[in-house]
């Protein structure tokens, strides 16, 4: 078994019950700059998870449901072959190895508002856009 390791900020979350059932592993609390453009907050705290495989899709269901519903936030975590993508009510599932599935998130995530930089991710995205 692999197991899952991702970031979720807490105040990306309207339902904070959902940390009581991640392993975390680290917590580091961050200014807000206008480059993060959330305006609505001055410092975010980012838990670094460990999510055992097979708990991956309820979580991911779970965050899904638990996100801000006035903000446009997402979470994720992954293993060495697979990305989950969390928005609010709707998860991507993705081979790591398939760009196409990563450019599905990321073109979902900016017809949200989210900004461009923030869901850049595959490494390797801008050499195959169209």
């Amino acid at each position: 078994m692999s197991n899952y390791s991702g970031v979720i900020i807490e105040e990306s979350l309207e339902d904070k019950r959902i940390l009581k059932k991640l392993k975390i592993i680290s917590t580091k609390i961050e200014k807000v700059t206008k480059h993060h453009k959330t305006p609505w907050l001055s410092k975010w705290t980012l838990h670094s998870v460990e999510i055992p495989e097979n708990e991956a899709d309820e979580i991911a269901q779970e965050i899904s449901i638990y996100l801000d519903s006035e903000h446009n936030w997402y979470a994720d975590f992954k293993n060495e072959k697979y990305h989950y993508i969390i928005f609010k009510n709707k998860v991507f599932f993705i081979d790591r190895r398939n760009k196409e599935q990563y450019y599905a998130a990321k073109e979902y995530g900016i017809s949200l508002g989210i900004p461009e930089y923030q869901v850049d991710f595959h490494p390797d995205i801008q050499e195959w856009e169209r």
